[in-house]
């Protein structure tokens, strides 16, 4: 069985930068971080591991600062890594990050069995190159995978979402997103860490993947920020309604709002 896990590294949310001529993200020089929502589908597929005793392999595309994260990975249990990483990815949407990553993964292997994403990253929160991955590669989808029990080429799994959850029963080959209601991540051990500082991992750039060079980075990105900005702040009247007459708040609180038109 063959694992391939996407991660991401994201900027700290606390120190985000953002260029003003093409309004993307500066990765270059500013602190990163494993995607948190991706260490929860790295445990799901070292699980496999574990259990099943699947081959897990990782990748990601960035720039090559991005290799730390792959390390991290095989220090926790990874057999091996691979990081995309070009000039031409840069500026990539949605889009054009799941046309790369998709090559990628048949670079690796033509037909993987599973190939696990966190629910989303937390600098986009789109949550949308999971579900573009499995549709290049042609994959059944489940997203908001909080569970995984596997039988051979058969799997279950639960689905979890804000009004119920759902489980599903399947068969091999599949693209699932996970929650960060799955199993915790385990640690690196010092034995993993070690082992990572001495493996070599893959990198390829966009002509390995034999990707058109029209679907990558800000060309192949139809999806344009024209305009980054924080909202104005808003002025507000406030008024101080006495608790000890409840009948006169409450007439107080309703004509309030009918002045303002949100009651008639």
């Amino acid at each position: 069985m063959h694992v391939i896990v996407c991660i991401k590294q994201v900027p700290d949310t606390t120190n985000v930068k953002i260029n003003p001529e093409t309004n993307t993200l500066m990765r270059d020089g500013v602190e990163s971080i494993l995607n948190p929502f991706d260490e929860y589908a790295l445990e799901m597929g070292l699980k496999l591991k574990d259990t099943q005793g699947a081959r897990v392999s990782v990748i990601t595309m960035g720039p090559p600062q991005a290799d730390v994260i792959l390390r991290d990975a095989i220090a926790r249990g990874a057999d091996d890594g691979v990081l995309l990483t070009d000039r031409a990815f840069a500026g990539a949407d949605t889009l054009a990050t799941s046309y790369a990553l998709s090559l990628a993964i048949r670079k690796v292997n033509e037909h993987p069995d599973l190939v696990l994403f966190g629910k989303q990253a937390i600098d986009g929160d789109t949550a949308q190159v999971g579900p573009g991955v499995s549709e290049y590669l042609g994959y059944t989808l489940l997203c908001n995978v909080k569970s995984l029990t596997v039988q051979g080429n058969h799997f279950q799994a639960e689905s979890v979402y804000e009004e119920g959850s759902d489980i599903w029963e399947g068969e091999f080959p599949c693209v699932m997103t996970v929650l960060k209601e799955a199993p915790a991540p385990r640690f690196a051990s010092l034995k993993g860490c070690m082992n990572a500082r001495k493996a070599k991992t893959q990198w390829l750039a966009a002509k390995d993947t034999n990707a058109d060079p029209e679907r990558l980075g800000l060309k192949g990105s139809p999806t344009k920020v024209v305009k980054i900005f924080s909202p104005p702040v808003r002025d507000c009247e406030m008024k101080c309604v006495w608790k000890s007459d409840k009948a006169k708040a409450l007439s107080s609180i309703l004509d309030a709002l009918k002045k303002k038109g949100a009651l008639k």
